[in-house]
């Protein structure tokens, strides 16, 4: 299950989170069934499904990975791996586990393997940043350049805490979803988001 992706990456800096109770209920409940569907779908080993799969969360799961601090190539690695492992665990999905976060939290897992191999490497995130041309005005310079220091604060954050920053502020994960992701509880997802905020907020004042 491989899948070439050439991606136009625009942003991955933070992002307000997006506000869950605005999607209507009659649309979040058909993008639940629709899931529960793709699992049980998957569950019976349908290649069709797998391929599915791929084809919906991909670009996600890729930008995921960028966002924890991985280069292109490594992403793609790890994007690629995370769906292998997906395919070949698909009986270890309980009923009651949204897909997706299912999905985060074996991309959390593979990330967090890749960092335990190569602790010397340093993020490369900060590599997509493109640089405003020479007609850009002065206060959008200042922009990019604190954004970069932001990128660069959350890519020197320990794993746990940068990886609450991602899913919450950058993957748009709820409290609830990205708790669910790194199995720990809502208040314990909290205040590590909290840790991680006051840290940037430090850094980014210097």
């Amino acid at each position: 299950m491989t899948k070439n992706l050439q991606l136009t990456e625009q942003d991955i800096g933070l992002a307000h989170p997006i506000n869950q109770q605005g999607k209507s209920k009659e649309i979040q409940s058909h993008i639940e069934n629709e899931q529960h569907s793709l699992a049980a779908r998957l569950a019976a080993s349908e290649h069709a499904a797998a391929t599915e799969l791929v084809d919906r969360n991909y670009q996600q799961i890729y930008l995921f990975m960028r966002r924890l601090g991985h280069s292109r190539q490594v992403s793609e690695d790890l994007t690629q791996e995370t769906f292998l492992k997906a395919w070949h665990h698909i009986g270890q999905l309980r009923d009651d586990t949204a897909l997706s976060s299912w999905l985060y939290r074996i991309g959390s897992n593979v990330s967090k393997l890749y960092w335990r191999k190569h602790k010397s490497r340093e993020t490369t995130c900060k590599e997509i940043l493109d640089q405003p041309d020479g007609s850009t005005a002065h206060y959008k310079v200042e922009y990019y350049e604190q954004l970069n220091r932001l990128k660069i604060a959350v890519e020197r954050l320990p794993f746990k805490l940068r990886q609450t920053i991602v899913l919450h502020y950058m993957q748009h994960l709820s409290i609830a979803k990205a708790a669910e992701v790194t199995c720990i509880r809502q208040g314990t997802f909290k205040s590590r988001l909290n840790r991680a905020l006051k840290i940037l907020r430090k850094h980014v004042s210097e």
